[in-house]
C-alpha cells in the first residue's frame, strides 16, 4: 500500500483521482485508507515521515476531508478500542525535546549577536594571510613541549 501526505490528497482529490475514503479504527485512534483511480490504495501520512497520520476521533479526520472538498467517507470501526491507551513519548522526553529547542535558540540569538558585532566592528579588517602569518610565528615561538 502507498502512502500519501495531505498535500497529495488534495491534490489527487481535486485531480478526481480518489474514488473513495475510508476511517479505519485502530487502537483508540483512526486512519485513513485512500482508494485511488489507479487502483492504488494509500494511507494518509504526516507530512515529513512515513508515519501514518492518526485521528483522535472521526470527526477530526472528517473536518481535514471536508477542507480538502471531500464530503464522503466510510467508517470501520472493526479494529477500534476507544478504552485502549495510545502509545505516546512520555512528558520527560517532550520536555527534554523544549529544553533543547530553547538552549538551539538561546545559542543562535547569541551567535547572531556576535556575528552583528563583528560586523559593526570600525576597526579595519586584517587580511587573511596576516592573521595566519602572525599565528604561525607565534606557534613557532612556542616551546617544543608544549607543541607536542
Amino acid at each position: 500500500m502507498q502512502s500519501m501526505t495531505l498535500e497529495q490528497l488534495r491534490a489527487t482529490a481535486s485531480a478526481g483521482g480518489v474514488v473513495g475514503i475510508t476511517l479505519k479504527g485502530q487502537g483508540s485512534g483512526f486512519f485513513m485508507e485512500i482508494a485511488t483511480r489507479s487502483g492504488q490504495d494509500a494511507f494518509l501520512v504526516k507530512a515529513r515521515s512515513t508515519e501514518p497520520r492518526r485521528f483522535g476521533s472521526p470527526n477530526s479526520a472528517l473536518v481535514v476531508l471536508r477542507a480538502i472538498g471531500i464530503a464522503v467517507a466510510q467508517l470501520d470501526a472493526t479494529n477500534w478500542n476507544p478504552d485502549q491507551k495510545e502509545v505516546t513519548q512520555n512528558r520527560d522526553s517532550r520536555a527534554q525535546a523544549m529544553r533543547q529547542a530553547h538552549e538551539a535558540a538561546a545559542y543562535n540569538q547569541w551567535l547572531a549577536g556576535e556575528i552583528q558585532a563583528s560586523i559593526d566592528d570600525p576597526r579595519p579588517s586584517i587580511p587573511h594571510d596576516e592573521v595566519m602569518a602572525e599565528m604561525d610565528a607565534d606557534i613557532a615561538a612556542l616551546p617544543k613541549k608544549k607543541r607536542a
